[in-house]
């Protein structure tokens, strides 16, 4: 059984999900590499984290969409990144 790892969800205090943790801890390294204090969409931190995903884990980029938004909303909930109440929505470490 693959190791997992604990998420929250800053939509659902309180809730708490487990995920694969090789696939979280890689998604959250490459958000972690492209987001700074400049605020970026969604779709922007997506598609420039996909370059730092390894490829054994994301082939192709193979749900990188749903890991992204699974790590977003653990790190909102972590205060690790703020979310900005811009349209489109954008985010950027806190």
């Amino acid at each position: 059984m693959a190791d997992k790892v604990e998420v929250e969800n800053v939509n659902t205090p309180g809730q708490v999900t487990r995920v694969d943790a090789a696939k979280y801890h890689a998604m959250k390294a490459a958000m972690m590499r492209v987001m700074s204090s400049q605020p970026m969409t969604a779709k922007a931190i997506k598609e420039a984290a996909k370059a730092h995903l390894p490829e054994d884990l994301f082939p192709g980029g193979a749900t990188a969409g749903w890991w992204q938004k699974s790590v977003q909303l653990d790190l909102e909930a972590k205060k690790v990144i703020t979310r900005h109440l811009s349209k489109p929505l954008t985010f950027s470490l806190t």
